[in-house]
């Protein structure tokens, strides 16, 4: 019997609606179906609710919402290899696979085992602080720091050993390749499929020519220093998370030595996604 843990959106007006879908399509199947406890009551099937989710065995991961909603999930089970697949109910959908018009029959590729699996490099960050360094947490698409206030930050950027500068900046984002197409592009940092092994250090509307977009090897630590100066830092996982930072802390990203296994079908070209959802002509 397939075990499949479901994560619907509690923030999506359509996600009750396709839940149900894929409940009626399994109900006759050899499938076990598994929820969270708290998301099990909200859509009023707790009786597929389950504590512990994440350390329960299972074979595949459902969320259903948009790239964020399936960005938590992969984050639930970084410590666990377990495939994570997405019905995209959201706007753009560049991770999440599943198209409303396509779900049955989709549902039933995951049945059938007629799927790969993208392993995704995972981003491991930590904070040094007082001479002691702490690990926060695992991000797949960015971990980025920047002020709580529309204030420039004073930023000092290394690479494993090497100082590369110091600099003002809103902050800086290290993006993983999955996360190119995110909050990275939107900063001017480059398009990177997300298969190639490197990360991209991209900053924040910098007062200075002296810095742009680095790609850089996977296995590179980069370290960002936070300069003394008195106001709101934050760190954030994803966009989702977010850690206070003080005066003198050094936020430190590696690749993480766990990865994200993505869900993908034979009928979906990442090209052909860029295009659909970033570049299609008007008018089409």
């Amino acid at each position: 019997m397939l075990t499949i843990a479901v994560f619907p959106n509690t923030n999506k007006p359509e996600a009750p609606r396709v839940l149900q879908r894929i409940l009626d399509f399994y109900a006759d199947k050899a499938v076990r179906i598994i929820m969270p406890v708290e998301e099990a009551r909200i859509f009023q099937h707790a009786g597929y609710g389950v504590t512990d989710i994440e350390n329960i065995k299972t074979d595949i991961a459902l969320s259903i919402g948009g790239d964020g909603t399936l960005l938590g999930v992969c984050r639930r089970y970084s410590h666990h290899a377990v495939p994570v697949c997405g019905v995209n109910i959201g706007t753009l959908g560049f991770m999440a696979d599943i198209e409303l018009h396509e779900l049955e029959k989709k549902l039933q590729k995951l049945l059938d085992g007629d799927y790969r699996i993208e392993h995704r490099l995972l981003l491991a960050g930590s904070v040094i602080s007082g001479g002691k360094e702490r690990f926060l947490g695992h991000a797949i698409n960015d971990i980025v720091v920047k002020g709580g206030v529309a204030r420039m930050l004073h930023l000092g950027l290394s690479i494993n050993e090497s100082h590369l500068l110091d600099c003002k900046a809103d902050g800086i984002i290290i993006s993983s390749p999955t996360g190119s197409t995110a909050y990275s592009l939107s900063a001017g940092g480059p398009i990177v499929n997300p298969n190639v092994r490197a990360l991209i250090v991209t900053p924040i509307c910098a007062h200075t020519f002296n810095i742009r977009p680095l790609i850089i090897q996977e296995d590179d630590a980069v370290h960002v220093a936070i300069a003394s100066i008195p106001q709101d830092i934050i760190v954030t996982f994803d966009g989702q998370v977010c850690y206070r930072l003080l005066p003198g802390d050094e936020v430190v990203v590696r690749k993480s030595e766990a990865q994200a296994e993505i869900i993908k079908f034979e009928d979906k070209d990442y090209y052909q996604i860029l295009r659909t959802k970033l570049w299609r002509p008007a008018g089409e």
